[in-house]
């Protein structure tokens, strides 16, 4: 463990770098408090394409996370959509998945050192990306046809029939569901967030499809267990000397601003809307960090691919990263806006004075 702490390479910071990850950090934000994914999918990618090593990335993420992830679940308990007993459930399966997850990343960064470690997280990446984002975005698709209404999943009403003791009645998200289902979910979004800072792939979804919580509740209640998950991380990984406080700090700062505005976006949406948001981003972040993967792949030795190949497909990868930042912000706030302006406009009609 000595060892990979003293070859971690921390990167130069200049104020284009800085200005940056403030924007990261803001629009993760945005993005965590509107979807309660933990926003890590637009973070720990945003660092990477600066040249951060993909563990520093992941545990200056996760470091971040907890403070900003105490600050969303507040916000959004108090419009009433957090169930905490819920969350305090999966978290207690997430921290165990925390710690497996750290594991992997400290034996793969030992063997095959700093490139074994960004191929992995970039990887992952991808392939979580696709599968869960297609499919999040494939169901919003169908909810929004059905003008936004929200079905329970045939696998969630299967799951609430069994009655496998102990069995478990979670009030906010009016959930009847054994115990033992619980644990897979959660265990499974600890070591995904381990992995790549990125809990939320799989506990809101899991939350959905598999519980059977609405995806403004499941979106809520991931904070609750991004903060418990994070705040154990961060322990493990600053033993490890991972711990970038710099970046922490300056994405910290921007996220802050911006996991309070997408709070405040859900009061204003329809629940498919979420999802949308949620899948639309994963698949244009999933293209991001496929373009960088050649580049760990040439630095292990497994391909050959020339400099001018690389240095194009890493500008392509930090574009369409930019893409994506730019992309959610647009939708969300888009999305605040046009509600706004009908809640403004309603009210109009029923005759109240708007100041």
């Amino acid at each position: 463990m000595q060892d990979i702490a003293t070859n971690v390479q921390f990167i130069d910071l200049t104020l284009m770098s800085v200005l940056f990850l403030f924007v990261v950090g803001f629009i993760g934000g945005l993005v965590s408090g509107f979807i309660g994914s933990g926003g890590a999918f637009v973070l720990t990618p945003g660092m990477m394409s600066l040249g951060v090593p993909g563990t520093v990335a992941v545990a200056s993420n996760m470091c971040h996370k907890f403070p900003k992830a105490m600050v969303g679940a507040y916000k959004r308990w108090k419009y009433g959509q957090v169930d905490i007993k819920l969350g305090l459930v999966m978290a207690a399966s997430a921290g165990v998945g925390v710690w497996v997850g750290i594991q992997i990343q400290e034996w793969i960064l030992g063997k095959w050192g700093q490139s074994g470690s960004n191929l992995y997280v970039s990887l992952s990446f991808v392939i979580i990306l696709v599968m869960v984002g297609g499919y999040v975005f494939y169901d919003a698709w169908k909810s929004a046809k059905r003008g936004g209404e929200e079905k329970v999943s045939p696998l969630a009403t299967w799951l609430q029939s069994i009655n496998l003791p102990p069995m478990m009645y979670f009030k906010t998200a009016n959930v009847r569901i054994s115990m033992w289902f619980t644990i897979p979910i959660g265990f499974a979004t600890g070591m995904l967030a381990a992995t790549i800072a990125v809990g939320g792939f799989i506990g809101v979804p899991g939350m959905i499809y598999v519980l059977g919580a609405s995806g403004l509740v499941a979106s809520a209640t991931e904070l609750v267990i991004a903060f418990v998950m994070g705040f154990g991380g961060t322990i493990k990984w600053a033993m490890m000397g991972q711990v970038d406080i710099r970046l922490t700090l300056i994405i910290l700062a921007g996220s802050l601003l911006g996991v309070q505005l997408g709070a405040i976006g859900t009061t204003y949406v329809k629940e498919h809307m979420i999802k949308i948001v949620m899948g639309s981003i994963m698949l244009i972040v999933a293209v991001s960090r496929g373009l960088a993967v050649p580049k760990y792949l040439t630095e292990l030795k497994l391909i050959s691919v020339g400099e001018t190949t690389l240095s194009v497909m890493g500008t392509a990868s930090f574009l369409i990263m930019c893409g994506a930042l730019l992309f959610g912000a647009f939708i969300i706030l888009g999305a605040m806006w046009k509600a706004k302006r009908a809640e403004t406009a309603a009210k109009k009609t029923a005759g109240y004075v708007v100041v």
